[in-house]
């Protein structure tokens, strides 16, 4: 359903196992870019309405996500811990070439939200289906679903902006890049590492 050509290794839930909270301080981070996110395509594109009114939605769960996940922490007694870099979505978006027209522009970072809402909730699907404790395995598998919408939501904007063809081709190429990327992760206790 997610097109990712390269699943995640389930072993990556073992080194996940050994630090739940640092895995949790990382998810909480993820929601937080994902309502920056949103909020940036608002700030860039005003004229598109129908991406405004969603973003602003997004916004919202997004930052509900962000407290979900914090609850979470503080319910195992422990603190947010600080922001760190994530690796994944630094070596994604390089892929596409900067600049272009304004509605380029806008497609290329409705792909990569896309892409990195698809491995959020592959990887979600894996926690949810592999995680000794119960209760957390739970509370991601309640994600996952969110995070599916929101791919398909970034994705059928892409397309509706865009040439449709043209889009399909720059997606699955984007695809096949990322798989490249994900050789080299799933060593670290994070949503995308």
């Amino acid at each position: 359903m997610l097109g990712l050509k390269l699943p995640t290794d389930p072993r990556w839930v073992n080194i996940v196992e050994k630090n739940i909270e640092e895995i949790l301080t990382d998810h909480a981070y993820c929601e937080q870019k994902a309502t920056s996110t949103a909020i940036s395509l608002i700030v860039s594109f005003p004229e598109y309405t129908e991406l405004v009114q969603e973003m602003v939605k997004l916004v919202k769960e997004e930052m509900s996500h962000f407290k979900m996940v914090h609850d979470k922490i503080i319910e195992r007694g422990w603190i947010l811990g600080r922001d760190r870099k994530d690796d994944y979505v630094i070596q994604l978006i390089i892929f596409f070439p900067k600049g272009g027209s304004r509605t380029t522009q806008l497609v290329h970072r409705l792909l990569y939200a896309a892409l990195i809402e698809a491995r959020s909730c592959e990887r979600f699907k894996l926690l949810s289906e592999e995680l000794e404790d119960k209760e957390l395995a739970d509370f991601y598998r309640s994600l996952m679903v969110s995070e599916a919408n929101h791919y398909t939501m970034f994705l059928n904007f892409a397309r509706q902006y865009g040439d449709r063809e043209e889009v399909d081709k720059k997606w699955q190429d984007l695809l096949t890049y990322e798989a490249e990327i994900m050789k080299n992760l799933g060593t670290k206790e994070t949503v995308h590492g």
